[in-house]
């Protein structure tokens, strides 16, 4: 399968070519025929699929062919909302790459820096408009944006925007769209609250499913280190002065806890940055650039600022601390082990956080592999788990890749097969 077969025009596929994409990623063969007949879609994708170019490409299409028959004055026609300033930014990333030669406009709004540059895009008009929630509002109501020529809306990464307490800001734009509209919803997970914002947003949604939360990429190398919670950042010193570390994103529970693992690794002469809530727009976008360019090493960063950040070519995620909910465990990991490259994932357990573990190995179907050789072991009680030794065979999840779903979100979603 390549693009050329699901129809894609020239103009996009001139672009393509030139970002070296050929063959579409499974949600992106699945989503873009569907989207391109004007049905609304439920897309549960994870992080790493290639979900932004499964809307981006159809949505560029669609917009285009309108153009080329009606010629009048730029007005938003496709709203694309997101939780993140760096998720909003990296959409109009992929925008700028695959629209190249349609002649489509597009720009990026989100809080935390001046609206001037924001405004004076606006008025010059958009086709596309890549929003978080809260600017948007906040320029809808100086009326600096109008919606009533919406055709299209798409809510991105759902789940997050529900963590990150954005629910009721997305039902505030949802008011102000058309009720006569093409709606496209991406959501890693589907809790019972998406699956009822669902319900009232979408009309006859086709279900597409791919890389069910519980598995973890085959090419991802996993391995848990047991230590003290007091030796963790020795242990960290000590894993990254190995130079086969070429990059590494680390995570950390809290903001805190990352700008202390910062502040440690520069004593330890290890480039490091921290990326999180606290942080300027500026000084979260100029780390995330150093890291992108190698300039730095490493980056650590929570779970909600790293949301949507897509790295190529990144060679480790190290779990600093494990994370109390399963499903978080694979969003990152699965930052790594992405396009066909090899990743390796390791993990800090220590005593309090062998419950988390289990429930992770619970959920993935497989006993992560024990690195039990550097200097920082855990004794006391480390092998209560029965997880297999580094040294074994690894046991893959035999459910890997599998559209499985346990039931359905719906009877009346149309699933695809």
């Amino acid at each position: 399968m390549t693009f050329e077969n699901l129809e894609i025009i020239e103009p996009i596929l001139k672009a393509l070519k030139e970002e070296g994409y050929t063959h579409p990623t499974p949600v992106q063969e699945q989503s873009i025929p569907i989207i391109l007949k004007r049905n609304d879609i439920i897309g549960c994708a994870q992080t790493g699929t290639g979900k932004t170019a499964a809307f981006a490409i159809p949505i560029l299409q669609i917009l285009k062919a309108e153009s080329n028959t009606v010629r009048n004055a730029r007005s938003i026609r496709n709203l694309i909302l997101t939780p993140t300033r760096e998720l909003a930014i990296q959409i109009g990333e992929s925008f700028s790459a695959y629209g190249k030669y349609t002649g489509l406009k597009h720009t990026v709004i989100f809080g935390g820096v001046t609206q001037y540059s924001q405004t004076e895009a606006l008025k010059a008009g958009v086709d596309i408009l890549i929003a978080t929630p809260g600017r948007l509002l906040d320029l809808i109501s100086q009326k600096f944006i109008h919606l009533h020529n919406l055709k299209i809306f798409v809510l991105d990464e759902a789940d997050r925007m529900l963590d990150m307490g954005f629910i009721h800001d997305v039902k505030k734009v949802i008011a102000q769209i058309p009720k006569k509209r093409q709606t496209l919803l991406f959501s890693a997970t589907m809790p019972p609250e998406i699956v009822k914002l669902a319900d009232t947003i979408l009309i006859d949604p086709i279900m597409i499913a791919v890389t069910p939360v519980s598995s973890t990429v085959d090419v991802i190398d996993q391995a848990i280190y047991f230590v003290d919670k007091k030796d963790k950042n020795a242990l960290l010193s000590h894993i990254l002065k190995d130079k086969s570390v070429l990059s590494a994103l680390v995570f950390t529970r809290t903001k805190h806890g990352a700008d202390k693992v910062v502040r440690y690794l520069e004593k330890e002469h290890i480039s490091a940055e921290a990326i999180h809530g606290n942080k300027s727009q500026n000084a979260r976008q100029r780390a995330l650039t150093n890291f992108k360019a190698k300039k730095t090493r490493v980056l650590v960063a929570t779970d909600i600022a790293a949301r949507g950040i897509d790295i190529d070519e990144l060679s480790h995620v190290i779990n600093y601390e494990i994370p109390n909910i399963p499903e978080t465990y694979v969003h990152r990991i699965g930052r790594t082990g992405r396009a066909g490259l090899s990743g390796i994932a390791l993990s800090f357990c220590d005593e309090e956080e062998k419950e988390f573990l289990r429930d992770i190995q619970r959920l993935i179907s497989m006993k992560i592999p024990i690195m039990d050789e550097h200097p920082f072991p855990l004794i006391a009680g480390q092998h209560e788990l029965v997880i297999e030794k580094r040294s074994s065979a690894r046991n893959r999840n035999n459910n890997q890749g599998s559209l499985r779903r346990d039931k359905p979100y719906r009877k009346n979603y149309t699933t695809y097969k």
